[in-house]
């Protein structure tokens, strides 16, 4: 297989996460297992195998130092490279928890596919040539007609490594039309764009930004049952995609 070529059958799929918790009740449906010889990073590796096709679940890892789940752009900007590079996927998938807007018709326990393209919204560099730089807008699959089929929901993805939403990042994101808001798919969204290969991102909602709820409440108390419906729906995100050749999935 070439890379980034769209003549081929799905049969490699990587499917990269930040936490544990977003992952457990994914790894438990795939009956996942550990991969051994990972690179020396902190990451975590399982694979799968599911109606023939081959599937890598990459997780961030614990960071050494702190002795918590590795989220944000840093880490997962390590692992997407590190994924292509030993596994050649044919897609990837950036998958997770994320926060909503209920401006945007967000409810909790929604699972949202991304749309159009993945956005930075903390990258503000004020500097001729270097503010669409700064965004990004690294281009995602359309699977629009997947998510009709599947019932789920579509939004542009926006990404910041902050769990709140200061002002200035409030501005940038009304400005990107984001309906979902995360800490690493801009990211793994940018190095696929650089390595050429397919990329989309599937979110569920934990919480809702606007509302009077604090984020971290929201988050604690929708992690689990956001994890579950997130195991369920890549499933069938899963099932829809790999019978399918590259070119048939826009």
């Amino acid at each position: 297989m070439t890379r980034g070529t769209y003549d081929v059958l799905v049969r490699r799929i990587a499917i990269v996460m930040a936490m544990g918790a977003e992952a457990s009740s994914l790894l438990v449906s795939l009956s996942a297992v550990a991969v051994h010889g990972a690179p020396p990073l902190t990451v975590k590796w399982f694979s799968a195998r599911r109606h023939g096709a081959e599937i890598l679940i990459a997780l961030n890892g614990r960071d050494c130092r702190y002795g918590v789940d590795s989220i944000g752009t840093d880490a997962a900007v390590l692992n997407t490279y590190a994924v292509i590079e030993r596994f050649e996927p044919d897609i990837v998938i950036s998958a997770g928890t994320a926060g909503g807007w209920s401006r945007e018709g967000g409810e909790i326990g929604d699972v949202y596919v991304s749309d159009r393209h993945v956005v930075h919204h903390d990258r503000r560099i004020d500097l001729p040539g270097f503010a669409e730089y700064g965004i990004g807008r690294h281009p995602v699959v359309s699977l629009r007609n997947m998510a009709a089929q599947l019932g789920l929901k579509i939004g542009v993805v926006t990404t910041g490594n902050s769990l709140d939403e200061s002002e200035p990042d409030r501005r940038m994101i009304v400005a990107s039309g984001a309906a979902v808001k995360d800490m690493e798919a801009a990211s793994v969204g940018y190095v696929c764009s650089q390595m050429s290969i397919p990329f989309v991102a599937v979110k569920a909602i934990t919480d809702l930004v606007d509302h009077p709820t604090s984020t971290a409440e929201q988050f604690d108390a929708n992690l689990l049952m956001a994890a579950r419906r997130l195991a369920e729906e890549l499933l069938r995100v899963l099932d829809w995609l790999i019978p399918r050749e590259l070119s048939q999935l826009d």
